[in-house]
């Protein structure tokens, strides 16, 4: 049976982008998930005032790749030690963020960042926030694949695809 993921790490295209590309992984939806309002738009998230991370659900098949293995490869793809922003990207919507379905998730994020933290794999304070899932919605359906649809817009060029690039590199085991 498949599990589903919610991870915030930045803009939504990233995410999307690297996740469809991991074996295991079955569908990739991003979404806006935290916040207060029900049923967002892109417009309003970016706003900043309605407490939405840009996410991407995931949704993959444990025996083939488990819970712990996707984060390690969300904590390699993003700065996960800058508050509400990734890059050029600033605000809450850019925020870390890892929403656990149950208890299991939040405990393997808990340990692994606690790992993370204790080798000093990065150079500042982990702050990706551990919540649980509350108010998910999924993305207009223009934001749905965006990085394969678009890969020469200027932003995909520059920021999403070194981000490709860097897990292709990085996990080349776990590629389809």
């Amino acid at each position: 049976m498949n599990q589903t993921a919610i991870l915030g790490g930045g803009c939504f295209w990233c995410l999307e982008a690297v996740y469809l590309d991991v074996e295991g992984v079955t569908g990739v939806e991003s979404g806006y998930c935290g916040g207060q309002v029900l049923e967002p738009s892109y417009e309003q998230v970016c706003s900043g005032g309605t407490g939405h991370a840009e996410v991407v659900k995931v949704e993959f098949e444990p025996a083939a790749i488990g819970y712990r293995e996707l984060l390690q490869i969300f904590f390699a793809i993003h700065d996960p030690t800058t508050r509400d922003r990734q890059g050029n990207d600033i605000g809450p919507q850019y925020r870390s963020a890892i929403f656990h379905a149950d208890d299991v998730q939040r405990d393997i994020a808990k340990r692994l960042i606690d790992e993370l933290e204790r080798d000093r794999v990065f150079d500042a304070p982990i702050v990706t926030e551990l919540a649980p899932v509350h108010n998910y919605f999924p993305a207009e359906p223009y934001h749905q694949r965006y990085f394969e649809r678009n890969p020469h817009q200027g932003y995909c060029m520059w920021v999403v695809a070194p981000k490709v690039a860097k897990f292709r590199r990085q996990f080349a085991s776990r590629l389809r």
